[in-house]
C-alpha cells in the first residue's frame, strides 16, 4: 500500500526533480526507472532487438550508464532526450558488437504506428490503396541504420525534432533532411513491389 502512494507522489515529480533527488538519495533512482523501463524497452525492441534476455541486459546497461553518468547530465536539455541518447548509444554499440542488422518491427500491437507513416508520406498503390504493413515494415527494414533510426524516433517514438536532435546529436535541419530523406526512400522501396 506504501508503494503505491509513493509511486502515486513521484509520478507528480518532472524528470528533473527526480534527478535531483536521485543526486541526494540513490533510493530515488528507483522512480527513474519505473517511469523509463517500458518506453526504453519498447525503443530497444523498435530498433531490432529481438531477443528478451538481450533486450533486457541492454535495458539494465542503460540503467547502469544513466545512474552512473547522472552528475553529468546538463539540466538544460531534456533528461528524456538524455536518457534515449545513452540508449540509443547503448543500442547501437551492441547491434556493432552482434554484428547484426536489426529489423524494425514484429510486434501486431505496433501496427497503428505503420499508419502513421502510410498517412505521413501519402503512400498509395497504383490503385488508390494504402499500402499494407507488412510492405512499409519491408521498406522501413530496407532503410540503412542511420535512416531507420530517424524514422523509429520521429514515427514510432513520437520524438519532435528537437528531441531526434538532442538524441542523436546532429543540427534539427540535419534531422529534417534525414527524416524527409528517409521518407522518400521508403516511398520508392514501396514504388518498386
Amino acid at each position: 500500500m506504501a508503494d503505491t502512494s509513493r509511486q502515486k507522489e513521484q509520478q507528480q515529480y518532472t524528470d528533473q526533480d527526480l534527478v535531483i533527488q536521485t543526486l541526494t538519495n540513490k533510493q530515488a533512482f528507483a522512480a527513474i526507472v519505473r517511469r523509463y523501463e517500458a518506453p526504453l524497452l519498447r525503443y530497444i525492441t523498435r530498433l531490432g532487438c529481438r531477443d528478451a534476455d538481450t533486450a533486457q541486459d541492454l535495458l539494465q546497461e542503460i540503467f547502469i550508464k544513466t545512474y552512473i553518468h547522472l552528475n553529468d547530465y546538463d539540466h538544460s536539455l531534456q533528461f528524456s532526450s538524455w536518457i534515449y541518447r545513452i540508449a540509443h548509444n547503448e543500442i547501437i554499440s551492441s547491434f556493432r558488437k552482434e554484428k547484426s542488422t536489426p529489423s524494425v518491427l514484429e510486434r501486431e500491437g505496433d501496427l497503428f504506428l505503420f499508419e502513421k507513416v502510410v498517412d505521413d508520406l501519402d503512400l498509395t498503390t497504383p490503385y488508390g490503396q494504402k499500402h499494407s504493413a507488412a510492405e512499409i515494415q519491408a521498406a522501413v527494414d530496407r532503410l540503412d541504420s542511420k535512416s531507420r533510426e530517424i524514422i523509429v524516433l520521429k514515427f514510432f517514438e513520437e520524438k519532435r525534432y528537437e528531441e531526434i536532435s538532442d538524441i542523436l546529436q546532429i543540427p534539427q535541419g540535419t534531422v529534417a533532411t534525414m527524416i524527409n530523406r528517409a521518407k522518400k526512400k521508403i516511398k520508392s522501396y514501396l514504388e518498386e513491389s
